[in-house]
């Protein structure tokens, strides 16, 4: 593992893993609908402004079938989901469903791309790191049914972000930030009439619509750019192992801010987590042993 990709990681992260408490605010006044259309309001124009200035508005045009489909399946989609299950359970269980996001990667990739499989300590690296996701999801969400049913609806993001992941991993020719300008004015356009059919029944406080704001700023225009940038120099399944960062990001926000309880299961469960990291990045391998020579 390189200096260069253990910054993207880290940097990754910590922004996508302020996502989950900006959510959780935002989703006490505002509809999830809401939420991420002006998400993505906020968004959409500063990525669109510097795909342009690097590849120029044909580039964009040409990529809008594309664009389409990854609007759909790795924004309007998981954005959505995630945003009402924020609404039940707290934002560090929310990172936890999340991370489950390079397993089905793995899983797709036995089907779409060959290429990507995680085999030898990368297999066992994602294996460890599920099973630090299964230590951490042992504390129960509260909410009974509805907190189940929330963090459902954010393991079936994970899904949706492992196909996108997938899909625009064969698509770089076209250019990450068009890909990704495209996307998101594609996903505004299609979430429209979900967002107008929920408005706020009040007018929302300075929280949730700044909070709003800096999902779109930070947790999506920036964000897409070093996402994009990390799997087409590293490839889908190196890249996505930044989801295996945002618990530890997420749960230390949540703690700080919104003052949810961290408990020993979850710092062991991030443990397992970072070392499945380690091994499924490279970061750290295990000495190959070297057989002795036989005296003749």
């Amino acid at each position: 593992m390189t200096r260069r990709y253990a910054v993207y990681l880290l940097v990754l992260g910590a922004i996508w893993g302020s996502s989950y408490l900006f959510i959780k605010v935002g989703v006490r006044e505002l509809s999830p609908g809401a939420l991420i259309e002006i998400r993505l309001l906020f968004a959409a124009p500063l990525l669109v402004a510097f795909a342009v200035q690097r590849y120029g508005w044909n580039a964009l045009w040409r990529a809008r079938r594309q664009g389409l489909l990854l609007g759909v399946f790795n924004a309007a989609i998981p954005f959505t989901l995630i945003a009402w299950g924020e609404k039940h359970v707290d934002s560090g269980v929310a990172a936890i469903a999340n991370s489950s996001v390079p397993i089905f990667v793995a899983i797709l990739a036995v089907w779409f791309v060959p290429t990507e499989r995680s085999t030898g300590w990368r297999l066992v690296g994602v294996g460890l790191g599920l099973v630090g996701v299964a230590v951490l999801a042992g504390v129960r969400p509260a909410g009974g049914w509805l907190g189940a049913a929330g963090t459902g609806a954010i393991v079936l993001a994970s899904i949706s972000y492992a196909a996108a992941n997938l899909y625009a991993g064969r698509r770089m020719s076209v250019g990450g930030p068009v890909l990704a300008a495209t996307s998101m004015v594609a996903a505004s356009i299609v979430l429209l009439p979900l967002a107008a059919a929920t408005p706020p029944h009040s007018m929302p406080g300075w929280k949730s619509i700044g909070s709003a704001i800096a999902l779109g700023v930070a947790g999506t225009a920036i964000a897409q750019i070093l996402s994009y940038r990390m799997i087409r120099i590293y490839g889908s399944s190196r890249a996505v192992l930044v989801a295996y960062m945002l618990p530890a990001f997420a749960l230390a926000y949540g703690a700080v801010f919104l003052s949810e309880p961290v408990s020993w299961q979850k710092l062991f469960g991030l443990v397992m987590i970072l070392g499945g990291v380690a091994l499924g990045s490279g970061a750290f391998r295990l000495p190959r042993r070297i057989p002795v020579a036989q005296a003749p």
